[in-house]
C-alpha cells in the first residue's frame, strides 16, 4: 500500500464507493462522500488497470451528511492514524442515515438507467429495527444483524477481514449484531485453533448457534473449554479443517425462524436474511406481487429459494389442489428446505442449478414466480427460459442493484414490463440495499 492523494470526491458509484479522477486515471475511494475534499491512500494503484481503489485517511472538507462513525474498527481515517486497516464492514457508518438512503437510491436509479435503459426515480425505505408499530421513531441503523462471520487472529480472538485483503482486524464488538450475539461470551474467548466463527440469533428469540470452523485437529479436552467459553444456551457446533458438514457439539445444528406466521429450520450450512425484519418485509412485498395472478389451485415456482422462506407462503395461497415448485442449488439449504415441507405435498422441493431444472422442466406452466437469485444474478439463459415460460407476473427480488438491471434488461427485450419497484435499506451503514420488482410479460 502506498501513495496518498488529495482528492475532490465525485459521485457515488456501485459497491460503495465514491468516483474521483487524478490526471486523467479513474480512482474508486471508500469511506467518502461525494463533494468531500480528502486525503487518500491508494490500496491498489497497479499501472496497467483501467482504474485505482483508494481510501480516505482525511477528511479536509467535509460534507454537511458527515457524522462521527459508531464503530472503531471501521473507522478508516481513525484505522489509519492508528496504524491499522479498517475492517471491511460498516462502510458507510460515516453517513447521516437519511443520505446513506438517497445515495443507495442514486446507485439503483443510475444501474437501471446504463443496464436497463429505464428512468426511474427510487425511493429507498427504511426497515426500523424494532418491528411493526415503530415507523416513524428513532432509527440508529444499529442491531439488526442476526447473522454474523468473525475471523480468529493469531492471538485466537474475533476479528474481521479489511476490504479486499487477508489481513485480519481484532474486533471487540458489532454494533450491527442483535444483542444476543454480543452476549455469548465470544469477544473474551480464547478461540485458539479456531479459523473461523459463523453465528447465527434468530429474530424470533429461539437459541442461538455458533458454528466453529477449526485450523487444526482438536482434540477433545479442548472441544470442551471452546464449548465452556461460549453462552451455554447457545447450540454448538464444529467443522472439521478438512470441511465436510457441521458436528453437533452441544443442542441443535439448526435454529428456528419464523416470519409471517410460517415456521422454518434452518441449518448452519443454511441461509436466511441477516436484517431481523428483512424476511417479513421481503415477504409482504413479494405477495403484493403474486397474489393478484396467483389464487388457490394455481401453480408457482420460488427460484432460488434458500429454505423456503416464500416457497411457505405461496403453498398457503395455492393451497392443497395446488403446487409450488420449489429450487434452490445449495445442498444443505435444499435440505432445510425439504424438512421444512416435508408434509406439503404440493410443494416439490428440488436441489439443483435453477437453469437446468428449468431446462428439465421446459414446458411447465406457471401462474407466478418468485426469482431471488444471489449477488451475481439469475443470468441470460435464466431469464431466457423464464420469458419462454411465460408466468402470469414475476417477483425478482435483488441483492444487488447491477445484476438486477442487466437481468430486467433482457426481460425488456423481450417485451417484459417493470410494474413497479421498491427498495429497501435492510442493510443500514453499508452499501448494500434491496429490490423487490413486479414483472410482467409482453402481451
Amino acid at each position: 500500500m502506498s501513495g496518498a492523494l488529495e482528492l475532490r470526491l465525485g459521485p457515488i458509484a456501485h459497491g460503495g464507493h465514491t468516483v474521483a479522477r487524478h490526471e486523467g486515471r479513474v480512482i474508486f475511494v471508500r469511506h467518502g462522500i461525494p463533494g468531500e475534499l480528502v486525503r487518500a491512500r491508494l490500496t491498489e494503484s497497479e499501472e496497467g488497470k483501467r482504474f485505482w481503489r483508494a481510501d480516505v485517511v482525511e477528511v479536509l472538507e467535509p460534507s454537511p451528511a458527515r457524522r462521527p462513525h459508531f464503530w472503531g474498527p471501521a473507522d478508516a481515517p481513525a484505522a489509519y492514524a492508528a496504524g491499522t486497516l479498517p475492517v471491511g464492514g460498516a462502510e458507510f457508518g460515516h453517513i447521516e442515515l437519511a443520505e446513506q438512503r438517497r445515495l443507495k437510491g442514486a446507485v439503483v436509479r443510475e444501474q437501471l438507467s446504463r443496464l436497463a435503459h429505464l428512468e426511474l426515480e427510487v425511493d429507498v425505505e427504511a426497515v426500523p429495527v424494532g418491528g411493526p408499530g415503530t415507523e416513524g421513531a428513532d432509527d440508529d441503523g444499529l442491531h439488526w444483524r442476526t447473522r454474523c462471520s468473525f475471523a480468529v487472529d493469531a492471538s485466537g480472538h474475533l476479528a474481521m477481514h479489511a476490504h479486499r485483503s487477508e489481513a485480519t482486524v481484532p474486533v471487540s464488538d458489532m454494533p450491527l449484531a442483535v444483542p444476543p450475539i454480543g452476549q455469548l461470551g465470544l469477544w473474551d474467548a480464547d478461540l485458539t485453533g479456531v479459523a473461523r466463527v459463523e453465528v447465527a440469533a434468530p429474530a424470533a428469540g429461539t437459541a442461538p448457534l455458533v458454528v466453529l470452523t477449526l485450523s487444526e485437529d482438536v482434540p477433545s479436552a479442548r472441544l470442551r473449554e471452546l464449548l465452556d467459553a461460549i453462552d451455554g444456551e447457545a447450540s454448538v457446533s464444529v467443522v472439521d479443517p478438512t470441511g465436510g458438514a457441521p458436528l453437533t457439539l452441544r443442542g441443535r445444528g439448526s435454529v428456528a425462524e419464523e416470519a409471517g406466521g410460517f415456521h422454518y429450520t434452518v441449518t448452519g450450512e443454511g441461509f436466511w436474511q441477516i436484517h431481523r425484519r428483512a424476511p417479513e418485509t421481503l415477504m409482504g412485498a413479494v405477495l403484493d406481487a403474486v397474489r393478484p395472478v396467483l389464487g388457490d389451485g394455481g401453480s408457482a415456482a420460488d427460484l432460488y429459494a434458500g429454505a423456503g422462506l416464500f416457497t411457505a407462503p405461496l403453498a398457503s395461497i395455492v393451497g392443497d389442489s395446488g403446487s409450488v415448485l420449489s429450487v434452490e442449488g445449495s445442498p444443505g439449504t435444499s435440505r432445510d428446505a425439504r424438512r421444512t415441507f416435508k408434509r406439503q405435498r404440493q410443494v416439490d422441493v428440488v436441489q439443483g442449478r435453477v437453469e437446468r431444472v428449468l431446462r428439465q422442466r421446459a414446458g411447465e406452466q406457471f401462474d407466478a414466480v418468485v426469482l431471488d437469485p444471489p449477488r451475481a444474478g439469475a443470468g441470460r439463459e435464466a431469464v431466457r427460459q423464464l420469458v419462454a415460460a411465460a408466468p402470469r407476473g414475476l417477483a425478482y427480488v435483488a441483492c444487488d442493484p447491477a445484476s438486477f438491471a442487466r437481468d430486467l434488461g433482457w426481460f425488456r427485450e423481450a417485451g417484459w414490463t417493470l410494474e413497479w419497484l421498491r427498495a429497501f435499506d435492510l442493510y443500514p451503514h453499508t452499501h448494500h440495499v434491496e429490490t423487490v420488482g413486479l414483472l410482467r410479460p409482453g402481451r
